[in-house]
């Protein structure tokens, strides 16, 4: 049997992918950089074997899959490639691999980490379910009929699948280190429509989605107008959101969820979609739905000394809205604080006016350097150029973190893509001498 041999393990999705293999009974090993990263947490408690970058852990006997942040420059890819070896890309070995199921690919500009979450919490009730999702959690059921899988615009590397199904939330730009406006994102996402076999399940409310040809059934959800599937009569409480869901007119039930905002009611809203097209039982999932207990990163809360600290990957304009949105729904009598820490200098610049439209939202707005990517290269661009466009904006640094103890009784939303959660971690650290 074959050894599966991860270059860039860590990864989100290699984390998942080399989790889903050893549930699977697979034999499988990484390598990575020496840095501690969260996805490497599940891989320990698997005791999935995590290794140093190094030419001598390529051996014949080995499927070998590099992450795509990976090339010829990685120690272990130069070796395979001089010893004849194949390379499979993450993406190209994952369109391979899901072939074997009943495939779900949830794509999107935003909310696709938390709708592929919701969507394997539903239907692994119902049938035997794997699942991929970009957090760097991965489940091998055995016998799965479903494969559920986060699937990533970024680079087009989501053209490298034909999944049976696709959910798509929203098609917005971002990455602009890569593409190079709305118009291309969306050209990405036609592509994408194209490799789908059965149905594509497309939020109704995004105008780009709207326009989208496909050769295969399309179903819109949305709020409001005129959708397959529509939520209404929506209401919140402590205990959630609850809202009436109509399919084409007619009354098909009341659902609830443990999330706040718009946005959490779309992602249900697409999980009930394909689970009606799919014909599964409404009971399960309205007790999934009701049950769904989060991914990792994303609204990810913790009470200490009166204040509500929330951990969020938000790092795009539309995003933060979303989270403080959901902050202020939830918590309503609270003043909510955004600390942000923006993710790339490309991304910052592109969105300079949009990321100060939205975390003029929060109640008050601290913000971190700039996160910057391996994949960019030094910028003159600076966090004061995003302070000045937020009147009242404070910097903050690891080393001073006490200041946010002012917002006694307050939400503090922790928001970014890069390490941002070490802000958190310094702040919690300043509790213990208060």
């Amino acid at each position: 049997m074959t050894l599966y041999h991860f270059i860039g393990i860590k990864g989100s999705g290699m984390s998942a992918l080399a989790q889903i293999l050893s549930d699977m009974n697979y034999p499988v090993q990484g390598s990575d950089v020496d840095k501690q990263f969260f996805t490497q947490k599940p891989l320990e408690r698997k005791n999935i074997p995590i290794l140093p970058f190094d030419s001598t852990n390529i051996q014949e006997n080995q499927t070998i899959i590099a992450s795509p942040a990976y090339d010829e420059t990685n120690p272990e890819f130069a070796e395979a490639k001089a010893r004849n070896i194949a390379v499979h890309s993450y993406p190209q070995f994952l369109g391979d691999f899901i072939k074997q199921f009943t495939s779900i690919a949830v794509t999107g500009s935003h909310g696709k980490t938390t709708t592929t979450g919701l969507l394997a919490h539903v239907l692994e009730e119902a049938k035997p379910t794997s699942y991929l999702i970009g957090d760097g959690t991965g489940k091998g059921a055995e016998n799965s009929e479903y494969f559920v899988f986060e699937a990533c615009e970024y680079r087009r590397h989501f053209l490298q699948y034909s999944p049976d199904y696709a959910i798509m939330t929203n098609i917005d730009f971002d990455h602009p280190d890569y593409f190079k406006d709305l118009e291309d994102v969306s050209k990405a996402f036609s592509e994408m429509a194209e490799k789908v076999n059965k149905a594509i399940i497309a939020c109704g409310e995004d105008e780009q989605l709207q326009k989208m040809k496909a050769t295969v059934p399309v179903l819109y959800y949305g709020l409001e107008g005129d959708h397959d599937f529509l939520a209404s009569n929506v209401t919140t409480d402590q205990d959630g959101t609850h809202f009436d869901v109509y399919i084409r007119d007619s009354y098909y039930g009341t659902f609830t969820i443990p999330g706040y905002g718009n946005h959490h009611v779309l992602n249900a809203l697409a999980v009930i979609t394909i689970c009606h097209y799919e014909e599964l039982d409404m009971s399960v999932v309205k007790k999934q739905l009701k049950t769904f207990p989060g991914v990792k990163r994303r609204f990810t809360e913790k009470q200490l000394n009166g204040q509500v600290l929330i951990d969020d990957y938000a790092h795009h304009p539309t995003e933060i809205a979303a989270t403080i949105d959901s902050a202020k729904k939830k918590y309503p009598d609270k003043s909510v604080t955004a600390v942000f820490q923006p993710h790339t200098f490309s991304r910052t610049e592109a969105f300079l006016n949009d990321f100060a439209d939205s975390l003029q939202q929060a109640d008050y707005v601290y913000l971190c350097d700039i996160f910057s990517s391996a994949r960019e290269t030094d910028s003159a661009l600076t966090i004061d150029e995003l302070q000045e466009r937020i009147p009242a904006s404070q910097r903050i640094s690891e080393e001073e973190t006490s200041v946010l103890h002012e917002h006694e009784d307050g939400v503090i939303l922790f928001m970014g893509a890069g390490d941002v959660q070490k802000f958190q971690k310094a702040y919690e650290g300043t509790m213990k001498t208060v």
